[in-house]
C-alpha cells in the first residue's frame, strides 16, 4: 500500500489522519495497522456504526436472535439483505486471503493495543437502507432487492485489477452502483449522507490527533465536508413514511372489491370468474415464491390461502403467515444460528440453513403476493370490461 492511501488534514488545531481503505484488501489492514503504530493517535474512528459493530465483536449475536421476532417487526427483507452483503464480502475476501472488513478489525484491535479512543464514525445501517428505501420507489426496491441477489450468485473470481478498483468503492456503495444510473438519488443517502456524518464524528472525536479508517470512496467526500458543520440529528431521521402508498394500498383492495361486488349484481357468472382468478393467481405466485424458498409444504398451502386476503387487508401480508409457519415447522436449532455466519457463504447453504429458509420464505411469499395482485387484479378488471 503506498503513501497515496493517506490524507492528512488540519481541522480546528486537530491533525486528522484519513486512511483509504479496500474492504477485502489484506494490504489494506496491514496500512492500518502500521499507520496507527506510527501515528500514535487520540482517537481511532472506524466506518462501523453499533450495529456493525457488535457483528464484529460478538460472533455469536445470532443465538440470541428471536426469528419470531424479526418477523412480527417486519425486518425480514433489512435482515435477508445484510446478510447477503455478508455473503459478497466473505466470497471476495477468501479469494484473497483476507476476513472481509479486516482493516476496520485492525482499527479496533489497535485502538485497544494503543489506548486510544475508539470512535464508531458511521450511520447505522438501518437509517441508511430506510433513507435508500424511501427514495427508490417501487420498481426501485424490487429492482434493489433482486440486484443483490444476482450478486449473491455471480460467483465469478476477481482479478487484482478488479479488487485496485474496489478501493475507490465502499462494499456496499459496489453492490448498489448499476442502480445510481437508473436512480441518480439514491447517491445521497448512501454516499453524499455518510460523507457528511462521517466528517462530522471524525472531526468530533476526542484528542489532538485523529486517525480515520474509511472505504477509500469516502475519502473524497470527507475531505470537502469536514470543513462544514454537519446536524448529526438531521442526517439520522427516518424519513416520513408518504401518505400516498397508503392510499394506494388501501384504494387497490377497495377497487377490487367494489368490481367484483357490482359484477356478481351484474353478472354474477362473471363475478365468480373474477373472484376464482383474484383467488388463483394471488395465492400461486405467492405459493410459488415460498417453494422457490423451499418452504414447508404447510408453509406452501399457508401462502396460498393467506395471499388472496392479505392483499385486500394491506396491514398484515402473506410472507407474515407463511413465515411463521414455516418457523413452527422447521425450527431453527441453534447450531442453525451458530453456523448462520459460514452458510451464507454458498447458495446451498443460505437455503439449506433454516434461519434464512424463513427469511427467504417470508420475502419471496410476499414479492409472489405483489405479483399477484397485480395480475390478478388486472384480470379482474379485464373480466368487467369485456361483460360491461
Amino acid at each position: 500500500m503506498s503513501a497515496e492511501n493517506i490524507t492528512r488534514l488540519e481541522v480546528n488545531e486537530k491533525e486528522i489522519v484519513l486512511i483509504g481503505t479496500a474492504h477485502v484488501s489484506k494490504q489494506s489492514a496491514e496500512q492500518v495497522k502500521e499507520v496507527i503504530e506510527a501515528e500514535k493517535p487520540d482517537s481511532i474512528c472506524v466506518e462501523l456504526d453499533e450495529q456493525r459493530y457488535q457483528s464484529i465483536v460478538n460472533r455469536n449475536k445470532w443465538k440470541d436472535m428471536d426469528i419470531f421476532k424479526v418477523i412480527k417487526q417486519k425486518k425480514a427483507t433489512l435482515l435477508l439483505m445484510n446478510l447477503i452483503i455478508s455473503s459478497y464480502q466473505k466470497r471476495m475476501g477468501s479469494q484473497f486471503g483476507v476476513q472481509p472488513g479486516q482493516e476496520m478489525i485492525q482499527g479496533i484491535q489497535s485502538a485497544k493495543e494503543t489506548d486510544a479512543n475508539l470512535v464508531l464514525a458511521d450511520r447505522d445501517i438501518q437509517i441508511t437502507f430506510a433513507r435508500i428505501w424511501h427514495g427508490v420507489g417501487f420498481w426501485g426496491k424490487m429492482k434493489l432487492f433482486f440486484q443483490m441477489i444476482y450478486s449473491f450468485f455471480y460467483n465469478e473470481d476477481i482479478s487484482e485489477e478488479e479488487l485496485e478498483k474496489l478501493k475507490s468503492q465502499d462494499m456496499l456503495d459496489a453492490m448498489l452502483n448499476d442502480l445510481t444510473v437508473y436512480f441518480p438519488k439514491l447517491k445521497v443517502p448512501l454516499i453524499d449522507e455518510r460523507d457528511q456524518y462521517l466528517s462530522q464524528k471524525i472531526k468530533d472525536a476526542p484528542g489532538e490527533k485523529v486517525v480515520a479508517v474509511l472505504g477509500a470512496a469516502h475519502v473524497p467526500g470527507v475531505k470537502k465536508q469536514i470543513e462544514k458543520e454537519h446536524d448529526l440529528s438531521r442526517l439520522s431521521e427516518r424519513p416520513k413514511k408518504s401518505k400516498a402508498p397508503a392510499i394506494i394500498a388501501w384504494s387497490i383492495p377497495i377497487l377490487i372489491l367494489a368490481v367484483i361486488a357490482y359484477t356478481f349484481y351484474a353478472n354474477p357468472s362473471v363475478g365468480l370468474q373474477q373472484s376464482i382468478s383474484w383467488l388463483l393467481w394471488n395465492g400461486s405466485f405467492s405459493a410459488l415464491g415460498t417453494a422457490i424458498a423451499l418452504g414447508h409444504p404447510l408453509a406452501v398451502l399457508t401462502a396460498f390461502v393467506a395471499a388472496p386476503i392479505t392483499s385486500l387487508y394491506p396491514l398484515v401480508a402473506a410472507g407474515w403467515f407463511a413465515g411463521i409457519v414455516q418457523a413452527y415447522m422447521r425450527r431453527p436449532s441453534v447450531s442453525d444460528f451458530e453456523t448462520l455466519n459460514e452458510d451464507v457463504y454458498s447458495v446451498k447453504g443460505f437455503w439449506g440453513n433454516k434461519v434464512t429458509r424463513i427469511l427467504l420464505t417470508v420475502v419471496l411469499a410476499n414479492l409472489g403476493s405483489t405479483l399477484g395482485t397485480m395480475i390478478g387484479g388486472a384480470d379482474v378488471v379485464r373480466l368487467f370490461i369485456e361483460n360491461l
